[in-house]
């Protein structure tokens, strides 16, 4: 029983530490940045200041409110499957890449529910956004943008490359909560997909 509580700790606190880093770093963008500005830290990393209502990276093929209610039941689905995960003899590994998956998606689904509430709208070249009362900000529920900030634009494709030549290797903005769900999902595609397979009901 001592060992399954750690086990649920240790999650939780995983899942709460990147929800909360991730929504510090989106209030420090959002309220100190004007849209798309940005700021070199060094030649192959930059803070620039964007929001998308569609899925991580910048991807936006769907309405806001879709992608919103498919976080929601991706939340419960992953949730869920961390729940039987602590109550089995699995690798601490495997329940951190299911804490990471939920963490990122609770994340941004944190800003499609509430962002459109109780910020102003970030517009370009314009003062920085900032909180207002609740309900009186751009949108309304499950209509938020979901902040972006990280961008690494590592290097530059040569001209004489095929279909990819002058693009910027990588040119995605992502968040926490995004870097979060990539880290737990490609972990597990090549670390615990066997122990997954093997898993009993």
């Amino acid at each position: 029983m001592m060992k399954r509580n750690s086990r649920a700790l240790c999650a939780l606190l995983i899942i709460l530490g990147v929800i909360v880093i991730d929504q510090i770093v989106k209030y420090l963008v959002k309220t100190n940045f004007s849209l798309y500005e940005s700021l070199p830290v060094t030649s192959w990393f930059e803070l620039v200041f964007t929001e998308n209502t569609g899925m991580a990276f910048g991807m936006n093929p769907v309405s806001t409110v879709f992608l919103a209610l498919f976080r929601i039941a991706a939340i419960g689905l992953f949730g869920y499957m961390l729940l039987k995960l602590v109550r089995k003899p699995v690798s601490m590994g495997l329940l951190v890449c299911f804490s990471l998956i939920v963490a990122g998606a609770t994340g941004n689904i944190i800003d499609n529910m509430f962002y459109g509430l109780i910020y102003q709208e970030s517009l370009p070249y314009a003062a920085p956004a900032q909180l207002v009362s609740f309900g009186q900000g751009y949108g309304s529920f499950l209509e938020g943008k979901v902040v972006d900030m990280f961008y690494f634009p590592l290097f530059t494709w040569p001209e004489s490359f095929p279909l990819v030549g002058g693009k910027v290797f990588f040119g995605a903005i992502f968040n926490v909560a995004d870097a979060a769900i990539s880290c737990g999902a490609v972990a597990l595609v090549l670390f615990y997909y066997r122990q997954m397979v093997h898993l009993k009901p």
